[in-house]
């Protein structure tokens, strides 16, 4: 779901940096900033994401879960890498399918954060959850010249 908002410098960089990710770019997805001054991961579910009982594939899933969740570590002006990702899948995605993956952060260390994902679609239902551990490599975005 698009917000017709202003979006911040944060999020501009953040769906900038996304556009420019090759593997996001390949398989489709959509970083689109929220009012709440994050980016979500938005994917039509397309034959191209789906295993061969025509169910989104859970690798897709998981991508998207670690994606949003990195969205919301660089919403806090973090850059991070994925140390650990544990996924639970409740049920399966038919093609055709919109499905929306948030993040959340629940640590925000120095070194490291702890985040969790949920992966919904346009009506709510969720289809995955997952949570992660990510180190962080430095600051997203140069402010201090701000």
């Amino acid at each position: 779901m698009k917000r017709n908002n202003p979006i911040t410098k944060i999020q501009q960089h953040i769906v900038e940096f996304y556009h420019k990710n090759p593997f996001l770019e390949y398989i489709h997805a959509e970083a689109v900033p929220v009012a709440d001054g994050g980016v979500q991961l938005e994917l039509n579910v397309e034959s191209e994401h789906t295993n061969l009982y025509g169910i989104i594939h859970g690798g897709a899933l998981m991508t998207l879960a670690d994606t949003a969740m990195g969205a919301a570590a660089l919403a806090r002006n973090k850059k991070v890498v994925t140390m650990n990702l544990s996924m639970d899948f409740m049920h399966s995605v038919p093609m055709t399918t919109r499905i929306i993956a948030t993040g959340a952060v629940l640590h925000d260390g120095r070194h490291t954060m702890t985040l969790e994902s949920e992966i919904r679609d346009e009506a709510g239902k969720l289809f995955a959850k997952a949570h992660g551990t990510f180190y962080v490599l430095g600051r997203f975005v140069d402010d201090s010249a701000e």
